[in-house]
């Protein structure tokens, strides 16, 4: 939980705050990353700030929550997964789980298609879809910055494999996207179900490629052009720009191939991997000190 300590509001947690999730609409299951990857942290800390300032309900399961498995099942250990899933299994059983926001596409994945087979079914939503309902509903109100800010930015999408290609939510994250005034959004020629892998669905985050290009610095070059609006990376267009996404995995890969081509000196350093939620709410917490 010590992704909640700076948040000027306190997170409920099942068992300690609230007996069970029947006194609140949403379980929010934080992943693995989430709770513990400083990247990925800041994304849970928007979601949370975001789904407060909108009045949804929510409690996490704190120390009560583990891996989901995915990774174990991924990379070929089915013990491993069985495991975790049935411990997890008992734990949203107990907990009387319903209703699931999570911010990881690989959590989304397993939790929705994967956990029926240890006899869980639950209603997951992305954070994005979620989000995306709350603008919609308006009950979250992006508004556009401030005469000579230099607020507005740039923005291309990368899909996240687990989010487009497997689960088919591909509107939602660019609905969200298009919906902060004051920035520009351009696709990437490869997109939605044509999208490239960032690698880490295939395990690259642990994994040292030693021929050809690292899958991560190809999709990054091909994020890189897509905001000069043009064919290749480089610096020279690139102002206040954003590489959003909508997973962790996917955070960390192209985050580390920014960094590689930043210090190559074909990415400006004002450019930034930001996961959707943080964009959203850079423009939600405009409109709370709007005058």
């Amino acid at each position: 939980m010590d992704w909640a300590k700076d948040l000027d509001f306190d997170v409920r947690v099942v068992g300690e705050d609230v007996e069970d999730l029947t006194e609140v609409e949403y379980l929010f299951w934080v992943g693995c990353a989430g709770a513990y990857e400083d990247r990925a942290k800041k994304t849970t800390q928007a979601v949370a700030e975001l789904l407060n300032t909108a009045g949804v309900s929510f409690a996490v399961l704190g120390n009560g929550e583990t891996c989901t498995g995915d990774p174990a099942r991924r990379s070929g250990n089915e013990f491993v997964f069985q495991q975790l899933a049935l411990e997890n299994a008992e734990t949203l059983r107990e907990a009387k789980a319903h209703k699931v926001v999570v911010t990881c596409a690989h959590c989304l994945n397993t939790l929705r298609n994967e956990y029926p087979q240890v006899g869980v079914d639950l209603e997951v939503v992305h954070h994005t879809q979620l989000l995306n309902r709350l603008v919609r509903e308006g009950r979250l109100t992006p508004v556009a910055p401030p005469a000579g800010s230099v607020g507005g930015r740039t923005i291309t999408y990368h899909d996240p494999c687990f989010l487009g290609r497997h689960n088919q939510v591909y509107d939602p994250p660019r609905d969200l996207l298009a919906s902060i005034p004051g920035s520009t959004y351009t696709e990437m020629p490869r997109n939605r179900e044509r999208s490239f892998c960032c690698g880490a669905g295939g395990a690259r985050m642990w994994m040292e490629e030693r021929i050809g290009t690292r899958i991560n610095l190809a999709r990054t070059d091909e994020a890189l052009a897509a905001l000069n609006g043009h064919a290749t990376p480089g610096a020279a267009d690139q102002n206040r720009a954003a590489i959003a996404t909508g997973c962790p995995f996917c955070r960390v890969m192209l985050s580390d191939g920014l960094t590689a081509r930043q210090a190559d000196g074909l990415a400006a350093e004002t450019v930034e991997v930001l996961d959707v939620a943080q964009l959203l709410l850079e423009s939600v917490r405009r409109s709370d000190v709007r005058p």
